[in-house]
């Protein structure tokens, strides 16, 4: 009865390793096309506080990780020299995917192999001075996210003003384009 059994095993084991190659074929390629986007964007934040060119830094860093071609973040409404602002503002302009099917997508560029990425901007267990920025990823999320070709959102914030807390939470996949080949010289 034993070596029966462990016969049924070795055939259920040799059926599962036949099945991992299609379990692990990436997903069918995207085909993309950059389009132009154009934002001003206002912090107000009671938290935490940020300069015009952290405020800068910290947008830039964010659309950068999210697949922002062509990236300009120019400070804006900036009163200061140096220092925190009170409402710092940045003007970004970028271009992003979209599907070439899309409505938007038929009316720009020439067509990019593209492919859907899990992004996080802010780690579920982030450290405590990344849970300091909560009010920013709150309001990146409702500001920046809609203009870059995304799904699956996961967000969740137990932000509150004036205080540091724990559990921010923000990630999505988002459309990026695939690595191009290395050329040979």
């Amino acid at each position: 009865m034993r070596f029966k059994a462990f016969c049924q095993a070795v055939a259920a084991a040799a059926v599962m390793l036949g099945a991992l190659p299609a379990l692990a074929a990436p997903q069918a390629g995207v085909e993309a096309v950059w389009t132009p986007r154009q934002v001003t964007f206002i912090y107000q934040g009671f938290t935490t506080h940020y300069s015009c060119d952290g405020l800068r830094d910290k947008v830039r860093e964010m659309l950068s990780s999210l697949g922002a071609r062509d990236l300009k973040v120019r400070p804006q409404g900036c009163t200061r020299l140096v220092g925190v602002e009170l409402f710092p503002g940045v003007r970004v302009t970028m271009q992003v995917l979209v599907p070439a099917s899309s409505e938007q997508g038929k009316k720009v560029g020439p067509v990019v192999a593209a492919h859907w990425q899990n992004v996080v901007l802010m780690p579920r267990n982030g450290s405590v001075e990344e849970q300091g920025n909560c009010e920013l990823v709150e309001q990146f999320k409702e500001t920046f996210l809609p203009l870059f070709t995304t799904r699956d959102i996961s967000y969740q914030s137990n932000c509150i003003p004036h205080q540091i807390t724990l559990g921010t939470h923000l990630s999505a996949e988002v459309l990026k384009p695939d690595a191009e080949p290395a050329r040979s010289r």
